[in-house]
């Protein structure tokens, strides 16, 4: 037994040092940098990308900017939801609606619409006008601002695979539409490639 006894623990110390576990934060750059090593799916930093391109081309397209100097008036959007349309089921789709309404909002170009809110907003003012609430502070009906511009949008993804290696081209199309005429006042869309090789090992 007393033989065996420094065979246990390499044994254990292998098992150990096996299993060991590291955590530590990085930023923004460095995680962008280490999720390429271990996926070719979509991350943060490719929903960073494509927001601020489209954000960019809004600014410069001419189509909007004309439509700026006839209405004379920083424009109110209701932002509808940009749908994913790849492949992939679990696209973080949610992360890029997000991203958009937060750089939309930051730029302080457009008035905002809350969409997300508007039936918790119906529930209140119709609360407010059942009689429960002072009169003098209820809300009035008809009140709510209403919307200059729609801008809703999606994603594609084509794949390309051969002999381990694969490409894939992602398209977010966004579109911004005048509510009253129904013109379109623009059209953009950013790209975004990603290649990625998986050996006859693994990854």
């Amino acid at each position: 037994m007393i033989k065996l006894l420094p065979i246990i623990l390499i044994g254990f110390m292998t098992l150990t040092s096996c299993s060991s576990f590291k955590a530590e934060r990085v930023d923004n750059e460095e995680s962008d940098e280490k999720a390429l090593e271990i996926t070719d799916q979509w991350v943060q930093r490719d929903t960073e990308k494509v927001v601020s391109d489209i954000l960019a081309s809004i600014k410069k397209h001419k189509g909007f900017q004309r439509y700026l100097r006839t209405h004379g008036k920083t424009p109110t959007v209701f932002i509808s939801n940009v749908q994913n349309l790849t492949s992939e089921a679990y696209f973080p789709i949610n992360d890029i609606n997000d991203e958009f309404l937060n750089e939309i909002s930051a730029s302080g170009d457009f008035i905002l619409v809350d969409a997300a809110a508007r039936e918790a907003l119906l529930k209140e003012i119709t609360y407010q006008h059942d009689g429960m609430v002072d009169p003098s502070t209820a809300k009035r009906v008809g009140r709510q601002t209403g919307a200059d511009l729609l801008i809703f949008g999606n994603v594609y993804m084509k794949p390309a695979t051969r002999k381990g290696k694969t490409i894939k081209q992602y398209a977010v199309n966004i579109r911004m539409t005048d509510l009253e005429k129904g013109i379109e006042v623009l059209r953009t869309r950013s790209k975004l490639s990603k290649y990625s090789e998986q050996s006859g090992s693994g990854w």
